[in-house]
């Protein structure tokens, strides 16, 4: 029982996650299977933002540059073995010769992108809160810039094809089950504990012992690895990659969608995710138009983003901490509990 009360912030978003997605699974709606694949491969990335941003409270821009650094990279192992020696002709010999399993592939893929975050969060996590978050939209600028213009490595902006797809709705709901329970663990510990520290009182936190540094650097690794994981996910899941699929317009949304939940939990951050990637998908529909009756109906183009804006708008207007209001799911507490017994003082004579 004991174990189960631990757990169970994890268990209320894990369970009712698999239930929905079972449910879209029997229903077999036209595409759902492929949204809600999209939708999981991105609350895995939102996940993984969360794990730095929402600890910290230091907004990341620049945590998609992981994603694309685990995606090439992936692509550079597992893709189009002919074509690799013409198209890709500046890649090192045992990448442009070899093909390696799906397995090496992922590891070593996510392996480098928290490298990646491990090195140059070396450097911006000794920033200040904002100048850090101005530093990590620079990263992924570099990013972008230096996978666009690398045209021998990396195509530049064409798109790479020939991926072996193998991610399907239950691969991704095993990898966001996976993201959930490691963030779960990582803000549980004694550096998530630190690091949310820092994050309501910094000059506390330094009279405390705390530092500022290192709490941070583990999260934006630890968080980097998360990202990468989504990045080798979205690569075999669409069988394509493209530097531009990893710019300004996902991470906003990705940003936004925390927000709307509350990016200071893990449950807002499911949330957000879930019932925005939901929302945005019927207004997709809405978009390519529908039936009614004798009537073909369609909505202007460009109403799901309008919505999303003005979901956020209201969310910070109104409940400024976001849907979950920043609170895990907890173990219910049986009414006329008193919580605290032993704080209980008794009356003076």
């Amino acid at each position: 029982m004991r174990y189960l009360k631990q757990f169970f912030p994890v268990l209320a978003l894990v369970v009712p996650l698999a239930g929905l997605t079972y449910l879209v699974d029997i229903l077999g709606m036209a595409g759902s299977a492929r949204v809600a694949t999209e939708a999981l491969i991105r609350l895995v990335f939102a996940v993984g933002l969360y794990i730095f941003a929402g600890n910290s409270g230091i907004v990341s821009f620049g945590h998609m540059s992981f994603v694309a650094i685990a995606a090439y990279a992936t692509t550079w192992q597992t893709c189009c073995a002919m074509l690799k020696p013409i198209t890709m002709s500046g890649l090192p010999p045992f990448l442009k010769e070899q093909t390696y399993s799906l397995l090496t592939a992922g590891l070593t893929s996510v392996a480098l992108a928290g490298g990646v975050a491990f090195i140059s969060g070396l450097v911006l996590m000794r920033l200040a809160s904002l100048s850090a978050s101005i530093a990590t939209l620079a990263l992924l600028f570099i990013v972008n810039t230096v996978y666009s213009n690398w045209v021998s490595v990396t195509m530049g902006n064409s798109t790479i094809v020939g991926l072996p797809v193998y991610v399907s709705l239950y691969v991704a709901l095993l990898a966001a089950i996976g993201a959930i329970v490691v963030a779960f663990l990582f803000q549980t510990s004694r550096w998530g504990l630190m690091l949310r520290a820092t994050r309501e009182d910094e000059v506390a936190a330094r009279a405390a012992g705390i530092s500022l540094y290192w709490p941070r650097l583990i999260a934006f690794t630890l968080s980097g690895f998360v990202a990468g994981f989504a990045g080798v996910l979205f690569a075999h899941f669409t069988g394509t990659v493209s530097i531009g699929s990893f710019f300004l317009s996902h991470t906003f949304l990705i940003v936004a969608m925390i927000v709307v939940g509350g990016m200071r939990s893990l449950a807002g951050t499911v949330v957000g995710v879930t019932l925005l990637s939901f929302v945005i998908d019927i207004f997709r529909r809405a978009e390519a138009g529908f039936s009614l009756g004798s009537f073909d109906v369609a909505i202007p183009p460009g109403s799901q983003e309008m919505i999303l804006a003005l979901s956020m708008l209201l969310i910070l207007v109104f409940r400024k901490d976001g849907i979950m209001g920043g609170k895990e799911i907890q173990w219910p507490r049986r009414v006329g509990t008193d919580p605290l017994p032993a704080a209980r003082i008794a009356p003076s004579q």
